[in-house]
């Protein structure tokens, strides 16, 4: 006859609690006006409420504080903290206690535990406490597997474990975009929104550029001599709210002399988001290497140096532009100027500017008037390579806008 044996229970008892801070207590107020059937009842009760602050009772605003009621939510890039316990419930004396913490994602298995030596021996009503802590670096499920092994008294070796499965949600949704200039500046526009239920302090938003350029931050304005944040002396987003950031990046001086090496997909750098949500807890992401496709300028390069912003009707103007060999071979240039309804060129076509070799610049000063008011497009530019008698057209390089001298004058 078959008799079922009693499941041994277990001399420890372990507890897991998250630790969080509090949140502030607010309360719904409920009032109406004194010529109403409760008179001034509901406001000498607000009044009355101790967790209402004197003097704003219908602002819902609180001075107390609440201990968090559940596990909460857990977001990207914060710390993860839990409080472990292991408590001697039995009326002995256990020993060889050894107490780890694993923490399992869906692609890596962290050790917690901030010790990994058993402690000798366990007296009844006494117990371990551990404090884990782990920067949250994967978005998804994630479970706690918390394992406790002892030696009772008479030599048995007992060992149990519990699970605590808990979702990592993305606090934050971050878009860029990329805006290349007409120089080899890139614009950067990061766009950040808040998709907690919860609003955050940005503490830091940064960009950390590639070796290959130098960076410059848009994000603040002048003001009587110092730098003020465009979004305010409280840089506070409310959930669901975007912000955009704009960031310069210009290449360094030994990259932007090698026209050769800014070419096809190229690292421009990652995003440092810094944060603060209830009572100061702190959360940071960094983004994945940004990349972005730089734009094709094919063998040659042409690009506008300097041009003036408004020149007179039928008056001579300079412009300077810079030719660069965007290819692998030896050109030899020659430079033809073709006049529009609009632009005359000044100078000799067809004029031989010498062999380029790759990578390598030149610069062209050229003069130019227009016989037509208003915004006139810069065109008419042609660059012959006579080792493979391959033109280049180079049409609405610029514009520039084109006044009556009387009205510059004025």
């Amino acid at each position: 006859m078959d008799v079922n044996q009693p499941k041994q229970e277990h001399l420890l008892a372990l507890k897991v609690m998250r630790l969080t801070k509090p949140t502030l207590f607010t309360n719904i107020p409920v009032t109406c006006e004194e010529r109403d059937l409760p008179g001034n009842l509901f406001n000498q009760l607000m009044k009355d409420d101790p967790s209402t602050v004197k003097g704003a009772e219908t602002l819902m605003l609180g001075e107390m504080l609440t201990l968090p009621q559940n596990f909460g939510n857990i977001f990207l890039g914060e710390t993860f903290s839990s409080y472990i316990s292991v408590h001697n419930d039995s009326n002995q004396v256990v020993k060889d206690i050894l107490v780890k913490a694993d923490l399992q994602t869906s692609s890596q298995r962290l050790n917690l535990s901030a010790s990994s030596a058993a402690v000798a021996e366990l007296k009844p009503d006494c117990c371990i406490d551990d404090v884990i802590h782990h920067e949250v670096k994967e978005i998804g499920t994630h479970i706690l597997v918390c394992a406790v092994s002892y030696t009772t008294q008479t030599g048995e070796k007992m060992y149990f474990r519990k699970f605590f499965k808990f979702q990592v949600l993305k606090p934050l949704d971050v878009k860029t975009k990329f805006y290349n200039a007409e120089t080899d500046e890139v614009f950067l526009e990061a766009q950040i929104q808040n998709i907690t239920t919860s609003p955050m302090f940005m503490e830091k938003v940064s960009l950390e550029p590639s070796m290959m350029y130098n960076v410059a931050e848009l994000n603040t304005v002048n003001t009587a001599g110092e730098s003020e944040s465009t979004f305010g002396s409280r840089t506070y987003l409310q959930p669901m709210d975007t912000r955009q950031y704009l960031y310069c990046l210009k290449p360094k001086q030994e990259f932007a002399e090698k026209a050769g090496v800014i070419k096809g997909v190229t690292v421009i750098g990652k995003l440092d988001i810094v944060w603060k949500t209830n009572l100061g807890e702190r959360g940071r992401l960094q983004t994945s290497q940004l990349q972005r496709m730089a734009p094709g300028y094919g063998d040659v390069r042409l690009s506008l140096e300097t041009i003036p912003d408004t020149v007179n009707l039928e008056e001579p103007f300079d412009i300077t532009c810079k030719v660069t060999n965007c290819s692998e071979r030896t050109m030899d240039l020659v430079l033809e100027m073709c006049n529009t309804n609009s632009i005359h060129w000044c100078g000799v076509s067809g004029r031989q500017l010498g062999k380029l070799h790759p990578s390598s610049s030149l610069h062209l000063a050229l003069t130019l008037l227009s016989s037509v008011q208003g915004l006139q497009s810069v065109s008419g530019l042609r660059l012959t390579d006579t080792f493979l008698k391959r033109t280049y057209e180079y049409d609405d390089i610029a514009q520039v806008c084109v006044v009556s001298s009387e009205v510059k004058q004025s």
